[in-house]
């Protein structure tokens, strides 16, 4: 009997991946202080292009470079680095997957350091999680004529990524990011057409994912991140998503990827630090490995296109389960494959059952730092070092990011 996990997927637009698992999206940070791709970031991609996997998505590229995730985010905003971009998507090309660019603006979630005046639907802060090290600047308001700007840019950095090579677009619409933030209610409190109401708040992603459509012609997979919820009190909601799911059934998307949460409730790392609000996960969600599922299945039962869900995946078996109820069409992987990049492959030839551990320490920044650090040394040339101390590979970390914003910073004032 033929594993559901390696059967293809035929997407709207007429691309067919060849199986049903994906590299996520994960921040690399490896850029250079142009915020251009580096041999560093290819080394990683060719890695991963080896996985096995049927799509490979990349980490945040930056459509704005006074909006970065990271110091050294890639962004893509002029003509400016072009030639790193179509290597970079040769490299994630090189073992026969599709590679797929995710383009995002942050907004509010950018560091003091790199804006001390970012953008958000309204001039709300960012509630910080102690021990990040993250600070960030009040956020201004931006205008109307601002957000026809953004809708600008997402469509030429889409255009773009399309002319390096890369087979496919996502819009990232989750985690607190700028889209995320104009569906929001907490962060978006405008009075005129684009808040307010849920069909105004979505206005955004729709006129953005229409604008990125135009750039890039009917014939090229364009996905969107979505959050199934913000899990927060008064936030946007698992009712809502499917609502906004069934506006984009109205419109030429080939694929949502459900998530959740944001850097003020961290759900894709399955860490809760405020009120979840009316979307609090049920007692067997809790118990299940992979805990967007439950929401999954109500958005898939609305939605005219694929879903995949990312978080929690960690056995085939619940993969094969959810992909046979009927859940979703595609299973995002992620820190696992910074533990073993090798994780898709061996899960399909049926050599493991299980991921290898990917969270060795209850604290989160010690997780998060631990993959990167697993990821910093892909980029290198390295396997990953199962054997790396979390407290270690934080202190390790911190120093890298500190290093790439003077680094940066450096730059800038030179200019």
């Amino acid at each position: 009997m033929t594993n559901p996990l390696s059967q293809p997927l035929d997407l709207p637009s007429g691309a067919r991946l060849s199986n049903r698992l994906v590299k996520a999206a994960m921040s690399e940070g490896i850029g250079d202080v142009n915020n251009h791709s580096t041999p560093r970031l290819e080394t990683l991609y060719r890695r991963w292009a080896r996985s096995g996997a049927g799509l490979l998505l990349s980490g945040n590229i930056q459509i704005d470079r006074s909006h970065l995730e990271r110091p050294l985010n890639v962004v893509v905003e002029d003509d400016g680095g072009f030639t790193e971009l179509q290597a970079l998507a040769e490299a994630g090309k090189s073992g026969g997957a599709h590679f797929w660019a995710q383009i995002s603006h942050t907004g509010r979630q950018v560091m003091g350091e790199i804006n001390p005046e970012p953008l958000a639907p309204s001039a709300v802060e960012v509630e910080v999680i102690r021990g990040t090290g993250k600070l960030f600047a009040p956020p201004r308001e931006i205008t109307p004529s601002e957000i026809e700007n953004v809708i600008s840019r997402f469509a030429f950095a889409a255009r773009r990524v399309r002319e390096a090579g890369f087979t496919g677009v996502q819009l990232h619409a989750a985690h607190g990011y700028l889209i995320s933030q104009f569906l929001n209610p907490r962060t978006n409190k405008r009075t005129d057409k684009w808040g307010g109401s849920l069909e105004n708040r979505a206005r955004f992603l729709i006129d953005v994912l229409a604008a990125v459509r135009e750039a890039v012609g009917p014939d090229f997979p364009v996905a969107i991140k979505l959050n199934a919820s913000d899990f927060q009190k008064g936030g946007f909601t698992n009712a809502e998503c499917i609502e906004v799911v069934r506006m984009l059934n109205d419109t030429t998307l080939d694929l949502i990827e459900l998530s959740g949460g944001s850097l003020e409730q961290p759900k894709v790392m399955n860490v809760t630090t405020q009120d979840e609000g009316e979307d609090k996960p049920r007692e067997s969600t809790i118990k299940r490995e992979a805990y967007f599922v439950d929401f999954a299945a109500r958005i898939r039962a609305v939605a005219s296109m694929p879903i995949m869900v990312t978080g929690g995946f960690r056995t085939g078996s619940a993969m094969i389960e959810a992909l046979e109820r009927g859940d979703l069409d595609l299973i995002g992987i992620g820190r696992p494959m910074t533990a073993d990049p090798d994780f898709p492959k061996k899960l399909l030839s049926g050599e493991i059952e299980g991921a290898p551990q990917d969270k060795p320490s209850s604290v989160l920044i010690d997780t998060l730092s631990w993959s990167n650090i697993q990821i910093e040394r892909m980029a290198d040339g390295h396997e990953p070092d199962l054997t790396l101390v979390p407290a270690q590979a934080t202190e390790q970390f911190f120093a890298i990011e500190s290093g790439n914003t003077a680094a940066l910073l450096e730059h800038r004032r030179a200019r």
